[in-house]
């Protein structure tokens, strides 16, 4: 007969009681998320919202500045230039695709708020099916 595992309380339990308890899944860690952040209808400040597509932009800025101030040393007589030519035009493009990704990112965000102003009756529809 075997005897079952005990536990670091010392509390004996079984193997059944080990299936009974619940899992914490990555399925139900993204419908509890998804319900508390997407469906409440409590306001949230400006800066809530546009956070990300402002970080995104100011890294992309910076990298973008980077570049250009790379670049231009390779216009000047400095050793590695070779370098310079590389990694310049990469930081430019670089920085300048997440610029353009967090300006087009705004007006998106935009769109998703004027959505869900709109439609209280869509908002508890969608509720009531995604939180059961």
């Amino acid at each position: 007969m075997e005897i079952p595992p005990k536990s670091p309380d010392g509390s004996e339990k079984s193997p059944q009681s080990k299936e009974l308890l619940p899992s914490n899944t990555a399925s139900t860690l993204c419908i509890s998320s998804r319900s508390e952040s997407v469906w409440t209808s409590e306001s949230r400040s400006k800066w809530d919202i546009y956070h990300k597509p402002i970080i995104v932009m100011s890294v992309g800025a910076a990298v973008f500045l980077l570049g250009v101030v790379i670049t231009s040393l390779s216009c000047i007589q400095i050793s590695n230039k070779d370098v310079y030519k590389m990694c310049g035009p990469a930081l430019l493009s670089m920085g300048l695709m997440l610029l353009v990704y967090g300006l087009v990112w705004i007006p998106i965000i935009r769109k998703k708020q004027k959505q869900r102003q709109k439609s209280p009756f869509l908002q508890r529809l969608k509720s009531f099916f995604f939180n059961r």
